[in-house]
């Protein structure tokens, strides 16, 4: 290079050094570090969780590796894998719910003494003996480190029905939707408060008794908002029905009665929007019905099923998802969006799958639902825990059943399942939770001690889960992050 020409060549030589050191040390906007899992949501990094199951209900975080095997009990050896623990006050199997650096609960607190709740097997159920003073509280926690950010108080006095001695009087969890975030406690109230706390406004329903065998059961259909709605299910046997607010005033858009659909259902109601309508999807027994979102009118409506309907219907592959069980039968209904009228499959439809039936259902079988855990669906396939500690899976396009198998002694799944980073997450009530490999081949991967019973289900961002205990809220990450 001519003597001239070198302080130009120089310069050149450092601009490009400089961009190579750049090209390989800065992030690209836009892509992920961690491998994404062929999981139904692949592609598409979901940072909140704003509602129970997450977006759109699928119980799907995908784009971040998660923790695969962590111990948060000290009495089975080194603590590991827990980012922070809150401990919590009072009685709750609310669920818990990610919104920018907030996870957020809800909970009840008795005035006098400790709530009761009983754990594992008790034969014909009972009404618990706790109907003193409440308060209702809807608690906020920092995502990093587990801080108490703040806490309001939704309604206290004293509970207007009973509830499931396995259930406690704050089990619905509560949803988000911008800077509002909306709770339902049944006969306490349908509350709103904005992310800081404050109350936006309050509605009383009246008292929503959800009864078996004489008793209240406690209510547990948490709310779910669309754009500037909310929808709720009150199914009351004696006189059940949906109904849709307005978000930002909660001012009442219109109410169905349900006498002759429901007696009786537990499930959140499932929103889901297509560029033709937008549908509410309800579990419920002696029928699972859809309504028009805008303004309650049937689209569709499937009969039979399981007498207790809990899980929450949910959307995979472009589907909607439904099962239930208790009694006779253990349904599970995949439906397409578009499907109108009565579509409940014949006996003979339900028990052959991939064979001609009636428009509206892509397939459907009357034995394998679950009947407290709402499944998730992972990749090609469908994966449902049972309260007797079987995990199922089958082909979720085909119906096709992959495999039956239990995870282990006392592993009873109230909690619904989660997925992601190629796992699938199973909390249970005897305070272990399950982390199995996803895939047609049965593989449990770790059992993970939380030291309490698990009833919520988990929630999970940026590659941390968050569970709740029946005492704690914890965060568990991977110890090399």
């Amino acid at each position: 290079v001519p003597n001239d020409k070198q302080g130009d060549f120089m310069e050149v030589v450092r601009i490009k050094s400089l961009f190579l050191v750049l090209l390989f040390t800065v992030p690209v906007v836009g892509l992920s570090v961690e491998p994404v899992a062929e999981g139904d949501s692949a592609g598409r990094l979901e940072v909140d969780w704003p509602s129970f199951r997450g977006v759109g209900a699928k119980g799907v975080a995908d784009g971040y590796g998660l923790p695969g095997a962590w111990n948060a009990d000290p009495e089975k050896g080194e603590v590991t894998g827990i980012l922070w623990r809150a401990e919590v006050p009072g009685l709750g199997h609310s669920s818990p719910v990610v919104s920018g650096n907030q996870v957020l609960i809800a909970t009840a607190i008795a005035e006098k003494g400790d709530a009761p709740l009983q754990v594992g097997r008790g034969g014909r159920p009972d009404a618990a003996d706790d109907n003193g003073i409440q308060s209702w509280v809807v608690l906020s926690y920092d995502k990093k480190t587990g801080k108490e950010l703040w806490r309001s108080v939704a309604h206290r006095g004293v509970p207007r029905a009973t509830r499931h001695a396995k259930a406690t009087h704050a089990n619905t969890s509560v949803a988000v939707q911008g800077d509002r975030v909306v709770a339902f406690f049944g006969s306490e109230g349908l509350h709103c408060f904005d992310l800081q706390g404050n109350r936006i406004w309050r509605r009383d329903l009246g008292v929503i008794n959800i009864s078996k065998y004489g008793i209240g059961w406690g209510y547990a259909s948490s709310p779910a908002i669309h754009e500037d709605r909310i929808a709720v299910i009150c199914d009351d046997p004696s006189q059940p029905f949906v109904a849709v607010f307005r978000l930002s005033d909660g001012e009442e858009i219109w109410r169905r009665k349900r006498n002759d659909d429901c007696e009786r259902s537990w499930g959140t109601p499932a929103i889901f929007s297509s560029p033709s309508r937008t549908q509410v999807v309800i579990n419920g027994w002696p029928w699972i019905v859809a309504y028009d979102f805008e303004n309650g009118n049937e689209l569709w409506r499937i009969h039979g099923g399981g007498d207790n309907p809990v899980p929450t219907p949910f959307e995979a592959h472009g589907k909607i998802f439904i099962t239930n069980a208790h009694g006779a039968q253990s349904p599970i209904y995949v439906v397409e969006p578009g499907a109108s009228g009565d579509i409940t499959p014949s006996d003979d439809d339900a028990l052959t799958q991939n064979q001609e039936r009636k428009s509206g259902v892509v397939w459907s079988t009357l034995k394998g639902g679950s009947y407290m855990s709402t499944p998730v669906v992972y990749g090609d396939y469908l994966y449902l825990g049972s309260s007797s500690g079987i995990l199922r899976c089958f082909n979720a396009k085909t119906g096709e059943k992959v495999y039956e198998k239990r995870l282990g002694s006392g592993a009873s799944m109230i909690a619904s399942l989660v997925a992601g980073d190629g796992k699938v997450f199973c909390a249970s009530e005897n305070g272990s939770v399950y982390v199995v490999a996803a895939g047609p081949e049965f593989e449990v991967q770790s059992r993970n001690a939380m030291g309490q019973p698990c009833f919520a289900s988990p929630a999970i961002s940026e590659g941390v889960i968050y569970l709740r205990t029946t005492g704690s809220l914890l965060a568990v990450h991977s110890p090399s992050e």
